[in-house]
């Protein structure tokens, strides 16, 4: 295993040193191809801007906005590449859109700074046959002029770019406590079917060549795992997932409770917490955990023999007991004798105690992904499933459905709606929702209008930003975040389930993006499109700190997660590196990571710079303090208190609001989960 660079120059150059441009190798694929323009002046038809002779062009009518000129490129292909040589009358807004079919298209790039000359689009990742110039803004003006094109010179590549069909849904071949074996019938492929990945809730857990059976280990008895298949061809192209086949393991033959936990004892009391260590316990297999009780109501979990109980009662009596556990889920007795521990008194929080108590405002039955404060100190928030978004206000507990944002599609599994964000410096005045969602052909960003005194969602005004952010049953990321300043919007992506992606940079899947509010991309970004970071696997959660410097976490697959400080252009690793494993020798270290089984961190909030992380399958919330560029005095808080946990937000007064993300987040049916919306007084 190598060892990361730490970030700064050196290992930003070595990230630089590997980038070559998108499209280098790629053909021009435009040239003397037929091409369909919304209208032509008499001196300059549209095959004039695809001759390639610049001494040539094509002319728009004068004087009107949008305008538009497409060629055909003959047979689908991937676009890495658009060169356009603009005359005097060039365009200063306008975006680049692909299409199969030249009625539906997608925008690989968007600009409202555009400056005339050349202007060579690199790092484009796009597919279709068709490829469209689309201006809504000329740099001219008057009613005299139009849009006035020299060249338009696409680049890419006409190989095999189009995925295989999903696999059939798995059957269930056989099951031990600690493993499954599933088989599924073959996918389609114009070029032929290179191999399989199998999946167990997101986590790819092995790999075929061709073979359509496959076993994955490393399971726990008494388990209940969901397992899907996608397929890849020789060129790379990932199929959409199988659909899921639920699987229980059997208990093992382990019938032996583990010892009971002995000389339980207090480290910490105080208002709202209580710090417990005990002798550990012993087991013929291996203990897992402990669970801690009060008066017999399980109160929280912990992987070692300590723990700190978190969101207690000031000035009550706890009745505290322990219990170990085994990978069969065998429960030693309670430790005796009882512990009884009283919290102290007050209401004060300190910087001490970290996190104190943790407040009920509200529970849906619907996966709570994206929420944020709105200036009267109500929130809004959406359901990933359903598709809606909520009005709450956490001090009545009154709630309603504003709205359900148009063409969502979720993925069985983790697509649907996700990110939700508003801008904080014009929000009052503006009104926009910015969202992410799965749509039936891609994830992508758009915006859309709240009106207040109607208390709704004005669906008419969406406005879509980004789209062409590939989609697949897991690893669709979704979190958004504005920059403090309001002037750039930062998306996280998921690698779609294809960690060729992550390390290109052509693809805006696997990255952290950054654009403007308005969608187009800023001109200092550094590979010319959306790509603000890369390597990345599956981004949910995203949060600036007091110097303005963006934090990032995401999930890894099998060893651990990781919380990153992202940095302009840099590589993270992924598919190479995962955390500090694998190959790890250039890329840019992780200033904390997680084992995976304590971890799948979702939602990152900052308060005062203190970082809090949201796990899910670790059923806790890290928190560190920022400290330079290094996370200090690592804590956990609320372990197995409340189960998954998925999103965090600042909330008023120095607070914080925390989702739970229990039951139903794996399957996209809607109203099937058991959440809580709780408010957190931090110190």
């Amino acid at each position: 295993m190598g060892r990361r660079i730490r970030v700064g120059a050196m290992a930003l150059a070595l990230a630089a040193a590997t980038i070559s441009p998108a499209g280098a190798a790629d053909s021009l694929l435009s040239q003397g191809k037929p091409v369909t323009a919304s209208s032509s002046g008499g001196c300059c038809p549209a095959a004039n801007a695809v001759d390639g002779d610049s001494a040539t062009r094509w002319a728009s009518a004068a004087g009107v906005d949008p305008q538009w000129i497409y060629v055909d490129l003959g047979a689908a292909a991937h676009v890495s590449r658009v060169r356009l040589q603009w005359d005097a009358s060039c365009a200063t807004a306008y975006e680049i859109d692909t299409s199969a079919d030249h009625v539906t298209w997608t925008k690989i790039y968007a600009t409202t700074t555009g400056k005339g000359g050349v202007e060579d689009l690199t790092s484009l990742d796009g597919t279709g046959r068709y490829v469209r110039v689309y201006g809504t803004k000329r740099c001219r003006t008057d009613a005299s002029k139009g849009y006035s094109l020299q060249e338009f010179g696409v680049y890419g590549s006409t190989g095999d770019v189009t995925p295989p069909s999903p696999p059939g849904t798995p059957t269930l071949v056989s099951v031990t406590p600690a493993s499954a074996t599933i088989a599924w019938t073959a996918a389609s492929d114009d070029a032929g079917v290179a191999g399989y990945d199998v999946y167990r809730d997101g986590q790819l857990c092995a790999s075929t060549t061709g073979a359509l059976q496959a076993t994955c280990g490393n399971l726990s008895p008494n388990g209940t795992y969901g397992f899907y298949v996608n397929a890849r061809d020789a060129a790379g192209n990932v199929s959409q997932a199988s659909g899921t086949l639920s699987v229980k393991t059997p208990p093992s033959d382990d019938h032996t409770p583990p010892s009971v936990p002995g000389n339980v004892h207090t480290t910490s009391v105080s208002s709202t917490s209580i710090g417990l260590a005990w002798t550990a316990s012993t087991d013929d297999v291996g203990v897992t955990g402990y669970r801690i009780y009060d008066s017999g109501t399980q109160l929280g979990t912990s992987d070692t023999a300590a723990t700190t109980l978190g969101g207690l009662t000031p000035a009550k009596a706890y009745h505290l007991q322990v219990r170990a556990v085994d990978a069969n889920g065998n429960l030693s007795d309670p430790s005796t004798p009882v512990l009884d521990v009283t919290t102290t008194g007050g209401s004060n929080c300190t910087p001490a105690q970290g996190v104190c108590g943790a407040t009920q405002v509200a529970t849906d039955d619907d996966v709570v992904w994206g929420l944020v404060s709105l200036p009267d100190g109500t929130i809004l928030y959406n359901q990933r499933d359903a598709h809606d978004i909520v009005h709450l206000n956490p001090k009545t507990g009154a709630k309603k459905t504003i709205g359900t944002v148009p063409n969502v599609q979720s993925t069985d599994g983790e697509g649907g709606l996700t990110g939700l964000e508003v801008n904080p410096v014009s929000f009052a005045s503006d009104h926009w929702l910015y969202l992410m969602h799965t749509s039936p052909n891609d994830n992508r960003i758009v915006r859309i209008k709240y009106d207040p005194a109607a208390d709704s969602l004005t669906t008419s005004t969406e406005q879509v930003l980004l789209t062409g952010i590939a989609r697949n049953k897991f690893h669709n990321g979704g979190r958004l975040r504005f920059s403090p300043d309001g002037r750039y919007l930062f998306a996280g992506t998921g690698d779609a389930q294809n960690g060729d992606n992550a390390s290109n940079t052509s693809s805006p899947n696997g990255k952290v993006l950054r654009i403007n509010p308005d969608g187009s991309i800023p001109a200092d970004n550094p590979f010319h499109n959306a790509v603000w970071s890369y390597g990345h696997r599956n981004v949910q959660g995203l949060a600036f700190d007091s110097q303005g410097r963006l934090w990032e976490q995401e999930f890894g697959n099998s060893v651990m997660d990781e919380t990153n400080l992202i940095v302009k252009g840099g590589n993270y690793g992924w598919p190479s590196c995962e955390g500090t494993s694998g190959s790890c020798t250039g890329f840019l270290a992780p200033k904390k990571t997680y084992p995976v089984a304590q971890g799948s961190c979702s939602g990152i909030t900052i308060i005062h710079d203190a970082l809090y992380v949201a796990c899910q399958r670790g059923t806790r919330l890290y928190r560190a303090v920022i400290g330079g560029s290094s996370l200090t005095d690592f804590r956990t808080f609320f372990s197995g208190t409340y189960g998954r946990l998925r999103t965090v937000e600042p909330a008023p007064e120095g607070r914080m609001w925390l989702a739970t993300s229990v039951d139903g987040d794996k399957d996209s049916t809607p109203h099937n989960s058991h959440n809580k919306i709780l408010l957190v007084t931090v110190g």
